[in-house]
């Protein structure tokens, strides 16, 4: 098969396409023929900074297609699905190695239960985009419990975690305040159902998120918590969480004012959070799929893997895609 692939971690240039040998599915696997494969900022961080742990590393977490064989232990009528597929490269278990197969290429094998049924009026698109950012969004908004009745302020609302994450509190019952940083970005958290978009750069934005919510919101899903604790914790009701997805460097921790507020901070790396957890987070989006909200697409031909690596790195607004020959 044609695969994109690395032997050593660094820049986008040890990034190559290669004929390699196509994988066949393990007891309990699927092998999914991939159509078109989403990147993320986790794949050229990945790429970066880790060496492989076999002798090349295919990238991508995420993509879909369709599945063509099946290992020992699943149903055969699974083959000819259209899926999405979740965290192709993730180690079975924390501290393990990480998987080899990722879905920059033209096959990825997966256990059965990370390829998931792609709904009819969903895209190869669409389920390319789904994996990192809408399970990651769901966790943020869901790992309490419930958000409906709730009001929830998402941080980024036009990123790809939080337009998810807009759209998955609202499908949920919430009232969605959402914080950008332009007109463009305010459009996207709009059309993703945010109740209310600001500019996290006016000098007033915490009284406007106030007027909104004069108890506090209940939960935040931040994009960037060093940059915006302050005004979190300003927004932030008695007992509220806020949850952040992004490495983002924290100079000090207010412990004091957090403990006053009986405050929960908690940091989420999805891929290190629990099966049942992570099974929660792609039941979640499966059920939603089909109503998730459409960001820009940036599209590279597989063999312009490194450009699409760089783009991400560079911040490029909306999705950027690999389409797999």
């Amino acid at each position: 098969m044609l695969a994109a692939l690395y032997r050593t971690a660094g820049d986008s240039g040890v990034l190559s396409v290669e004929e390699v040998r196509t994988p066949d599915p393990a007891p309990g696997e699927v092998r999914v023929r991939l159509r078109v494969a989403g990147v993320n900022p986790t794949d050229h961080k990945r790429r970066s900074s880790t060496e492989p742990d076999a002798d090349f590393q295919v990238p991508g977490q995420d993509g879909a297609g369709d599945i063509d064989a099946v290992g020992e232990g699943v149903d055969p009528a699974r083959i000819g699905e259209r899926v999405w597929v979740w965290f192709a490269a993730r180690p079975a278990q924390p501290g393990q190695p990480g998987r080899p197969w990722g879905t920059a290429a033209q096959y990825t094998v997966v256990p059965s239960r990370q390829a998931v049924l792609l709904p009819g009026p969903a895209s190869y698109d669409d389920g390319a985009g789904l994996g990192v950012p809408a399970m990651t969004a769901w966790h943020c908004l869901y790992a309490e419990g419930p958000v409906e009745g709730r009001t929830i302020l998402v941080a980024g609302g036009a990123g790809a975690v939080g337009n998810a994450a807009i759209a998955l509190a609202r499908r949920g019952g919430a009232t969605v305040i959402a914080t950008v940083s332009g007109q463009d970005k305010a459009a996207l958290a709009q059309a993703a159902g945010a109740h209310a978009v600001m500019n996290y750069r006016d000098h007033d934005v915490g009284d406007q998120i106030r007027a909104h919510a004069p108890d506090g919101v209940d939960r935040i899903v931040e994009v960037a918590l060093g940059a915006n604790l302050e005004l979190d914790l300003a927004a932030l009701a008695p007992r509220g969480v806020i949850s952040t997805y992004a490495d983002d460097a924290l100079a000090e921790l207010p412990v004091r004012r957090l403990m006053v507020a009986n405050a929960t901070l908690r940091f989420v790396l999805i891929y290190g959070v629990t099966d049942e957890a992570l099974d929660a987070a792609a039941g979640g989006v499966a059920a939603a799929a089909a109503d998730l909200p459409r960001l820009p697409i940036t599209r590279f031909p597989l063999a312009e893997v490194a450009a699409a690596h760089d783009a991400v790195a560079q911040g490029t607004l909306g999705k950027v895609l690999l389409d797999i020959p």
